[in-house]
């Protein structure tokens, strides 16, 4: 009995969502084609507006080419990261160094006993 109910809580969402209806729409053009498509399946994708199969290789490709291209730029962010960090680090020592430097020079300048 749950499964029937199951069944038809499904069968509810798919019309109120016009799931039913489309598909009807598509198989009476389907059942209406005098020249029959060679292929089915790929008649209902184009009818429902999915991509034709050439449409998804390309996509695909695509896809695999901009995940390359991304990881190229993510290896190059991650690089120039690193050498801003070597910057910074080194502008740190030389501000040190400088630091160091002047308050060497100022100490002498400064005359002992004073």
């Amino acid at each position: 009995m749950e499964k029937e109910a199951k069944k038809e809580a499904f069968r509810k969402y798919l019309e109120s969502s016009g799931v039913l209806d489309a598909l009807t729409k598509v198989l009476v053009a389907l059942y209406e084609q005098n020249d029959k498509p060679s292929s089915a399946v790929e008649f209902v994708q184009q009818k429902l507006g999915g991509p034709t199969l050439a449409e998804y290789e390309k996509l695909q490709a695509d896809l695999s080419d901009l995940q390359m291209r991304h990881n190229e730029l993510l290896a190059s962010h991650q690089e120039k990261c690193r050498e801003c960090e070597e910057l910074k680090n080194t502008h740190v020592q030389v501000q040190a160094s400088l630091k160091e430097n002047v308050e060497e020079e100022a100490s002498n300048l400064i005359p002992k006993g004073v």
